[in-house]
């Protein structure tokens, strides 16, 4: 009995001895750590830590550190991009150091989709990530021109060196000429506008509506590209889909603050080359002296004799260089985040000022972000995205016309007329402004307030079933404002005039969506399902004064006339859309999308529009014939088609019949017809199929992507002309067809990889041949060198084709296209496009110790401008003192024998009375040296003491070398913000080159 009561004595002290030291080593430790990459040993940032017996975890900051409270028996999970994940032990640890390997493949990276995100192991469409560290040093106001020759099949080309300005982006080709061709664009589930809200004009340019967005608040850029991707988002996506995810903080995580700052100059690389005032003389001349007339009437003769005065005693005036200035760049932008089990927050605040290199043109943006995520239980959570900012813009008319125009006033008037009159007034010359009045008196100002936000939440149902609700707007006030000096040419016909107007657009939407996702054995199967509401509304009230009391009185009150306007437009969406994922033994993929749409702007009876896609891969490097080749780590197949859908760039109404207010007769109120209706209006719908291959090689130390697509276009929304009987010009329809086909291929490689020193490349290419199948009515762009015609491309040129110069006579030789012996408008044919053949880019990464050094070219090949600064700057005399002439005139022929493209100075004939003639269309190919950068870290021992996790210094410069073909000082331009115009240069100011100095500052 004894020995039983004293076994049982035992037992109960060793249980609770047990229990203590079990309990004792089952208490949550705090633990720190720091992960570093095998072989090379450099901090990994970024990696989530978790625990896998709890909901805890945190990722590595910028030196690869992390912090994290756990059970001292616990497992932590490590996983990162590119790396192969790590399961390590605590064993009691309050400090360990952990060690990655770089991953055999990086197909367990995620790829973030429409209306999720999946692995990219499981993808069967064409979707390209583009992390915001990899684009963030150029110092652009929009992020979309920091994509520009990043990413396969995207082409972006800025139209203007204006900060802000528009920005032309195209996804695989151009897919409409009525109806939009920019991508949808999706801020953390919200859609946004991103057509300008602009109504004063700039002479066809347009503010870039995107760049009230803060590059610094994004995380990452997924560009969807095929139907596979795309179809999920139906009418909106034919087009493609950029989706940007902005940041979040992490779980369990301490608060980090980064820092970040640079302060730059931009400067003008080349301007316009024009001749000197003794030049001008010479050439005017000289065409009076060919043209048969006096030597003793000629223009340039001693002003004794009632001439102009001699040649070489004309003064040369250098207004290009009163233009263009030295801008300043600055940003800072600071930022919080962190979270503890249950919450997760990101705070933003940033502030980017920069000065066009053109004067009077200025771009400053506020902003601030706000994410919030809580998690309420287990089972439910709920979160906010929040972003607010201000952009204000000093803008001027930059575009082709002479009234304002501000840099055609400096770039078009000749170069021997002075400044002022004799009486010290201001001298205009040839319709232009006084450019020092534009300088000085330009008031041309917008501001935008906009907000894009939404809120969620999220509750898991039963296990592997997640129900999520969602209410996103984007709503932007667009305030703006004119006042045109009585100095000025518009000023002084109205004693002063003053424009204003206020733009208001409202996106709403709200979805619901229901997925599942399970593995059941070797089978995967994922579902989504859900519907959309969305609402859009757009108000103007614009208004307008002349006639003040003198130039100190700005306000539309002061206005001895006024005039007003308001309206009033909007348009609604109802969707429902799903998805199925299926894959077997993770080898073997499929994926089905469809959606159907229903939009207010098409009749009744076509309100409707369905979109599916199928998409196929097959992941042969998991099959055991290609696992034996040791150089094939990754090798993945895919196919997809699928049909999407787009609605832009159409009225709100464009079906129906309408009717318009003020047609007032003796002071009383009437209607007009305004519009004639269109029952059968529907859908432009474009198909597309895609081929691809991801191939890695050596572990992966080289990844090939390659896409091979074609899209087709039917039902193009067009506005076709009507009979002048039916009393109205024009009904939208359906007609037209438009094909884009091409490849895309993408190439990354690490090619040096060591504990010291690493180097990676990559490098992209993309070749578009688009064509115009079906247009019965050829359609003219707004600018008439352009054309769209039946069996050739978008954006060509539609010209009279010099042949060349006669060496005998001096005179331009055209091709009779129609052989009547004649030279007439039916000879003006199709002489090259706009679109280039390849574009693309190449960026190369470098990495030792502390140094960081990258260098990143774009390029694109085969496209072509037509150069009409030369066609007014040519003029052969026809403009004498109403154009500059450039130094290429000098070029012309002057005797038999001479060989040139330049035709003998001349106001008589056809050499320079023809127009649009191909002389002045040119090779617009070049290779860009778009950003080079080089950084230093600064070493962790001394980080440390000054209690900061890291800082890293760094100067970068953008635009530093251009080769091309181009006469204009870049051929990356575009007159118009017009979709329908590409490649047309009219006074455009160049792209700037920039140096900047920063430093990125994390605590």
């Amino acid at each position: 009995m004894n020995r039983n009561r004293q076994t049982k004595t035992i037992l109960i002290i060793t249980t609770f001895i047990l229990a203590g030291i079990t309990a004792y080593a089952q208490q949550p430790i705090p633990i720190k750590g720091t992960i570093r990459e095998t072989g090379t040993q450099k901090p990994v940032p970024g990696v989530s830590v978790k625990s896998k017996h709890s909901r805890v975890g945190t990722s590595t900051d910028e030196n690869g550190q992390f912090s994290l409270t756990v059970p001292s028996n616990d497992i932590l999970l490590i996983t990162a991009i590119g790396h192969a994940a790590v399961e390590q032990p605590v064993n009691g640890k309050q400090f360990i150091e952990i060690t990655l390997a770089a991953a055999s493949n990086s197909l367990g990276e995620v790829v973030v989709v429409g209306y999720g995100a999946q692995s990219k192991k499981s993808l069967v469409s064409a979707v390209a990530t583009i992390k915001a560290d990899e684009i963030k040093n150029k110092p652009v106001a929009a992020f979309d021109q920091q994509l520009q020759g990043r990413v396969a099949g995207v082409q972006v080309s800025a139209n203007t060196g204006i900060p802000g300005d528009g920005i032309f982006f195209r996804i695989r080709g151009t897919t409409s000429i009525n109806a939009g061709n920019d991508p949808l664009y999706v801020v953390d589930g919200v859609f946004i506008n991103n057509q300008s809200l602009q109504k004063i004009t700039t002479q066809g340019q347009s503010n870039n509506p995107l760049a009230d967005i803060n590059p610094a608040d994004i995380e990452s850029i997924s560009v969807l590209k095929d139907a596979s991707a795309t179809a999920i988002y139906g009418a909106r996506a034919a087009n493609g889909v950029i989706l940007i995810t902005t940041k979040r903080g992490q779980y369990n995580t301490q608060a980090k603050v980064n820092a970040n700052a640079y302060y730059g100059s931009s400067w003008a690389p080349q301007l316009w080359d024009l001749v000197t005032g003794p030049e001008h003389a010479t050439i005017i001349n000289e065409a009076w002296a060919n043209d048969g007339k006096s030597f003793a009437t000629r223009p340039f003769r001693p002003k004794s004799e009632g001439g102009r005065g001699l040649p070489e005693e004309q003064p040369t005036y250098d207004r290009l260089h009163d233009i263009f200035r030295t801008g300043n760049l600055q940003n800072y932008d600071l930022s919080v985040s962190g979270g503890n089990d249950k919450t997760r927050y990101y705070i933003g605040g940033g502030y980017n000022k920069q000065q066009a290199i053109l004067r009077t043109n200025d771009f400053q943006r506020a902003s601030f972000k706000f994410n919030l995520d809580q998690q309420i239980n287990s089972h439910v959570r709920i979160g906010s995205s929040n972003l607010l900012s201000r952009s204000y813009r000093t803008n001027a008319r930059v575009g082709d016309g002479p009234q304002g125009g501000i840099l055609q006033a400096a770039l078009h008037t000749p170069t021997y007329l002075p400044k002022f009159n004799d009486d010290g007034t201001y001298a205009k010359w040839a319709g232009f402004d006084n450019l020092d009045v534009l300088i000085k008196y330009t008031d041309m100002h917008s501001t935008s307030i906009r907000y894009i936000g939404n809120i969620y939440g999220e509750a898991d149902l039963v296990r592997n079933l997640k129900f999520r609700t969602s209410w996103s707007i984007d709503y932007n006030d667009y305030n703006e404002y004119e006042y045109w000096n009585s100095l000025t040419n518009r000023g002084s016909a109205s004693k002063g005039l003053a424009s204003s107007s206020v733009s208001k657009n409202a996106i709403w939407i709200t979805e619901q969506t229901l997925s599942y996702k399970a593995k059941l054995g070797q089978h995967g199967l994922g579902l989504l399902a859900g519907n959309s509401v969305q609402g859009t509304v757009e108000t103007v009230t614009s208004a307008q004064g002349t006639n003040f009391p003198n130039d100190s009185y700005k306000q539309i009150a002061s206005a001895a006339t006024t005039t007003s306007s308001s309206s009033s437009a909007g348009n609604r969406q109802v969707s429902v859309f799903g998805r199925l994922e299926y894959n077997y033994a993770g080898k073997y993929f499929a994926e089905f999308n469809v959606r159907g749409d229903a939009s207010s702007k098409f009749g009744t009876s076509k309100q409707w529009g369905y979109f599916p896609s199928v998409g196929l891969a097959w992941l042969a490097s998991e099959e055991p014939f290609i696992r034996n080749i040791n150089a094939i780590s990754t090798l993945k197949l895919r196919a997809n088609i699928g049909i999407t859908g787009n609605q832009n760039g159409i009225g709100n109404f464009a079906s129906r019949n309408l009717w318009n207010g003020g047609a007032n007769y003796l002071d009383n109120p009437g209607t007009v017809p305004q519009q004639l209706g269109n029952t059968g209006l529907s859908w432009e719908t474009t198909r597309q199929t895609n081929l691809g291959i991801d191939l890695g090689l050596l572990q992966d130390r080289i990844n090939i992507e390659f896409n091979l697509y074609k899209k087709y276009t039917t039902d193009l929304l067009l506005s076709l002309p009507l009979p002048v009987s039916t009393g109205f010009s024009s009904v939208s329809s359906n007609a037209g067809e438009i094909s884009n086909k091409g490849f895309e291929l993408g190439i990354t490689t690490t090619n040096i990889s060591n504990r010291r020193f690493t180097w990676t490349t990559s490098f992209n290419i993309a070749h578009n041949v688009n064509k115009i199948e079906k247009l019965d009515i050829p359609v003219d762009a707004s600018y008439s060198a352009e054309r769209m015609l039946q069996g050739y491309s978008m954006h060509s040129f539609y010209v009279y084709k010099q042949l060349y110069v006669d060496p005998q006579t001096g005179d331009a030789v055209y091709e009779d296209y129609v052989k009547d012996g004649k030279i007439t408008a039916d000879d003006r044919q199709i002489v090259g496009n706009a679109q280039p053949r390849y574009f693309g880019g190449i960026n190369n990464s470098l990495r030792y110790q502390g140094f960081d050094f990258s260098i990143f070219f774009n390029f694109q090949f085969g496209n072509k401008i037509f150069n009409n600064n030369r066609f007014f700057h040519e003029s052969g005399g026809t403009r004498d003192d109403r154009r500059a002439i450039n130094k290429n005139q000098l070029n012309r022929w002057q005797k038999p024998g001479d060989i040139t493209e330049v035709p003998r100075i001349t106001t008589l004939g056809t050499n320079y009375t023809l127009s649009p003639v191909s002389r002045f269309i040119e090779d617009g190919s070049f290779i860009r040296l778009s950003t080079l950068t080089l950084g230093y870290t600064l070493p962790q021992k001394l980080t440390t003491r000054i209690h900061t996790n890291s800082i890293r210094i760094y100067a970068s410069g953008s635009n530093w070398w251009l080769w091309k073909k181009y006469q204009g000082p870049d051929p990356e331009i575009n007159v118009t913000s017009d979709p329908n115009v590409q490649g047309y240069d009219l006074g455009t100011p160049p792209q700037p080159r920039t140096i900047q100095f920063g430093i990125n500052l994390s605590l």
